[in-house]
């Protein structure tokens, strides 16, 4: 009898532990060969209207790419960036929820970065953030 319940018990830590590398694996394919990860993964387990707050230094004459990724549809998040003023600058709403955007900084910026899910679509789930810059 031991044994029946250790057997379960692996197969549910396999997969529950796979699920994040797949999602990951989808969020670096948004990077390609022109972006190079700054190495973080930003990530938060929200339900219905949560908000996940990251901050970021965005540096002077950089090209950046935030890609937002869950585990549902990718299009399920919406992030918006904002400055430290809380000064939107950018929101990926605007654009259907699009799961990366390019962005471009004149002067280095401290930016705070919000994401939740669209609870049009789902309720609850990971979310994923990853910041790469242009090499």
């Amino acid at each position: 009898m031991k044994y029946l319940l250790i057997i379960p018990l692996f197969f549910i830590v396999t997969l529950s532990s796979a699920q994040p590398a797949g999602i990951m694996e989808t969020c670096q394919n948004y990077f390609k060969d022109k972006y190079i990860s700054d190495g973080q993964q930003y990530r938060a387990l929200l339900a219905g209207e949560e908000v996940a707050e990251f901050h970021a230094t965005f540096y002077k004459d950089n090209r950046y790419r935030l890609v937002a990724c869950g585990a549902r549809d990718n299009q399920t998040i919406v992030f918006n960036v904002y400055d430290k003023e809380r000064n939107l600058l950018f929101s990926n709403k605007d654009y259907d929820n699009t799961p990366y955007w390019d962005l471009y900084f004149s002067s280095t910026t401290d930016c705070i970065i919000e994401a939740r899910l669209d609870t049009n679509i789902q309720s609850s789930g990971i979310v994923y953030l990853l910041i790469g810059f242009e090499h």
